[in-house]
């Protein structure tokens, strides 16, 4: 592949840079997506990007990858399809469920996804650039972030990665459970899904620990009844 030349204001190789000056040839992006929405699990993926690419520049194809909530539904498949299938391309997608989130909360999930994918790489990562703020409990020398999906390539991949799988793991659940909208609003707390609430109560994948689930629920009758904590 052509490699592209960067026209964005933002150097989006430049952390990853730093550390391939070091001697740091496998440098892992690592994202979740899902810490927000009242049903189905947060995914995680971890993303190493062939180091070649970052001497070179980024593919033709690849240069216009960035955070997946700035990309069309189009975009992060086409993106998804190229990531996958590039040679040299590692990376690993974990998943935590909402029974879990329940138990541990949502940012001990968020990590423990993360720590998950970051495992599945084959080799290991020698560093990590982690979307948002430090994961206490990575294994991994990491650099953190904020907005690091718009900042780095590696986290944008990963970005992309865990976006479109749980796009997809959401309309599988919408399949067994059509009355909430999930391939609509992917579990976030829409008006349609919260009157679907309302309306037939939680399925198995709502997370109970997140308001309105935690709060309160109503019966048929309107009459509010105390929710699991």
């Amino acid at each position: 592949m052509v490699a592209a030349r960067n026209t964005h204001s933002i150097d989006r190789w430049c952390h990853e840079r730093v550390l391939l000056q070091r001697g740091l040839l496998r440098i892992a992006g690592v994202d979740e997506v899902g810490r927000g929405p009242l049903a189905g699990p947060v995914v995680a993926a971890a993303a190493m990007l062939p180091a070649q690419w970052i001497r070179d520049g980024m593919p033709a194809a690849l240069a216009g990858l960035n955070d997946s909530k700035q990309l069309s539904e189009e975009q992060r498949e086409a993106f998804f399809r190229l990531l996958t299938h590039s040679e040299g391309m590692r990376y690993a997608v974990a998943q935590v469920d909402a029974g879990v989130i329940d138990r541990i909360n949502i940012l001990q999930a968020s990590h423990r996804a993360m720590n998950a994918a970051l495992a599945g790489l084959n080799p290991p990562p020698e560093h990590v650039l982690v979307d948002g703020r430090p994961v206490g409990s990575m294994k991994f020398p990491q650099t953190a972030l904020v907005k690091g999906d718009t900042l780095s390539y590696s986290i944008a991949a990963a970005s992309v990665l865990a976006k479109v799988i749980r796009d997809r793991l959401m309309l599988d659940f919408d399949r067994l459970y059509p009355a909430y909208g999930f391939a609509t609003h992917k579990g976030y707390g829409t008006p349609e899904h919260l009157a679907a609430l309302q309306h037939q109560g939680p399925c198995p994948i709502h997370r109970r620990s997140f308001a309105p689930l935690k709060l309160q629920q109503l019966d048929l009758f309107g009459h509010a009844l105390v929710g699991p904590a």
